[in-house]
Order: C-alpha cells, then sequence, then structure tokens
C-alpha cells in the first residue's frame, strides 16, 4: 500500500513537473492533454494512457484512426497501440494468451465499410 501511495505521489508531481500548461488549461490527475505522463487511460481525455514498451512511461496519446494498428480494450488500462476512435472497430485475432500479456492487436476499420 505505501509503495502504491509513493508511485501515485511520483506520478503526480511530474505530471505538475512536465506540463507547461496553467492549472486551470489542463488536470492535475484526470483530463489529461496528449503527451501528458498518466497511469490509466480513464485519466486522458484521449481515453488512452500509451506506452512504447514495458518499461517506459505511459503518456496520453490519441486513439488509433482508420487503417492504423490498435489494441483491443483491455482492464490493465494502459495500451502498446491505442484503441479504435469512435465509430471504428479494431478487428484482429483474440487469445486469451494476449489478453493476459496485452498483446491482441488489429487494424482499426469502419464497421459499415468492412468486407
Amino acid at each position: 500500500m505505501r509503495a502504491l501511495l509513493v508511485l501515485t505521489l511520483c506520478l503526480v508531481a511530474m505530471a505538475l513537473a512536465t506540463s507547461p500548461d496553467t492549472p486551470e488549461d489542463r488536470g492535475l490527475i484526470f483530463n489529461l492533454k496528449n503527451g501528458e505522463l498518466c497511469f490509466i487511460s480513464g485519466q486522458c481525455k484521449s481515453s488512452c494512457c500509451h506506452r512504447h514498451s514495458g518499461i517506459s512511461l505511459a503518456r496520453c496519446a490519441p486513439r488509433a484512426a482508420e487503417k492504423e494498428k490498435c489494441s483491443k480494450k483491455t482492464l490493465y488500462g494502459t495500451y502498446y497501440y491505442c484503441t479504435c476512435e469512435n465509430g471504428l472497430k479494431c478487428k484482429g485475432d483474440v487469445s486469451i494468451g494476449g489478453a493476459i500479456t496485452n498483446t491482441n492487436f488489429g487494424i482499426c476499420v469502419d464497421p459499415q465499410h468492412a468486407n
């Protein structure tokens, strides 16, 4: 529990130190803009907390557009590829192992125009 509190305080301190905006323009823990440090996707305006690797810091990022690589929604709340924009579907293979390791990737498609 103590480690979680320390981690949370560190994340808040980093978020404050890395954002040039005034406090009125951004959220402290929620409503974060793209590029700001995050812990889970629920903190981001875009609803995507993205990390490049398992050891990198996660930052808010825009959701995947049509024909871009995407991740299926997970319980973890951080993604190697963001989920699709509204109205699009992440089409790809789903596996139990991929759900555990957060590696169920696909491509964003428009379900109305999908073959």
